[in-house]
């Protein structure tokens, strides 16, 4: 009897927080979302035609909002993520390079709101891609240009259109970073989509499997335009282990100043705060 009466407790307690989280506040939208500072770092969200970058990510709480940034309903069991800089929704391939494996996952949230953290992924991802206990593992993410475009198509994203139906343009103000509403977005959605429509891109959660690939971990300090410009830079930070590295990339090479190696993630985030600390902005912890 006591038993009964503990579980209808929760059962009342859990309806309760369902009917707290109040409906879905509009159709799914193409989010992009104004810079916004977290954990001391800035971010800076845009649509890429390219990204693939390595670092570190870590799983999204249990106590994550009812609605994503882009306003889908938020799933646990979802093949999912939260990017603090991806436009939204998109399709990128994440993958583990501790054990090499790989899974392509729809990103529809703005976070983690943690310093030197790329991406955070479901409970569920973090299952599939075997994830350490901790929740925090070295990973590639690297965005599926075709796939996303088809997200773009089907949610009438501006630029990518021929048109768009006037009475589908609307403009939100959106919450602060790691809310349901993080950032700014714009609703492209013809009038005639529902915020339960299907995503353009299904995904079936197939792992592929490649060679483990761990590399030891650097903070970056991303960027710089000329050679000077990264030394003068890396002359702020003291007596810490630094190189300068030249970045292909685009039509132009730019400098980056490299911290490290470091051996563990206990390390890296030591000496990612020490960079804060100094005042240098934007840096980022990546693997090598």
């Amino acid at each position: 009897m006591i038993n009964r009466y503990i579980l209808g407790i929760f059962a009342a307690l859990s309806s309760c927080a369902h009917q707290n989280a109040g409906p879905p506040p509009g159709p799914v939208s193409f989010t992009i979302g104004n810079p916004y500072q977290a954990g001391g770092e800035w971010r800076y969200p845009r649509d890429y035609n390219s990204y693939d970058v390595t670092g570190l990510s870590t799983v999204i709480g249990p106590n994550a909002p009812a609605y994503t940034a882009d306003n889908e309903a938020y799933d646990a069991d979802a093949l999912a993520a939260a990017s603090p800089v991806l436009q939204l929704p998109c399709i990128v391939t994440i993958t583990n390079l501790v054990n090499g494996h790989a899974v392509e996952v729809r990103v529809n949230g703005r976070g983690p709101d943690i310093p030197g953290r790329i991406i955070a992924v479901t409970p569920r991802v973090a299952k599939l891609l075997d994830y350490p206990r901790g929740g925090v593992v070295e990973v590639e993410v690297k965005l599926n240009t075709t796939a996303t475009a088809a997200l773009d198509s089907a949610l009438g994203q501006g630029p990518k259109m021929t048109a768009a139906p006037e009475a589908g343009i609307t403009a939100q103000s959106l919450g602060p970073p790691g809310s349901a509403a993080a950032g700014g977005t714009q609703n492209l959605t013809p009038a005639a989509v529902s915020s339960s429509a299907a995503p353009a891109v299904q995904l079936n959660g197939e792992i592929s499997v490649s060679a483990p690939s761990p590399g030891p971990l650097f903070v970056q300090i991303p960027g710089f335009g000329r050679p000077w410009d990264a030394h003068q830079a890396a002359q702020r930070l003291g007596g810490m282990p630094t190189r300068i590295v030249p970045e292909f990339g685009g039509d132009r090479t730019l400098y980056a100043v490299n911290i490290g190696p470091y051996h563990s993630v206990a390390d890296a985030d030591a000496a990612l705060k020490q960079v804060l600390d100094q005042g240098v902005p934007d840096p980022e912890i990546i693997v090598r």
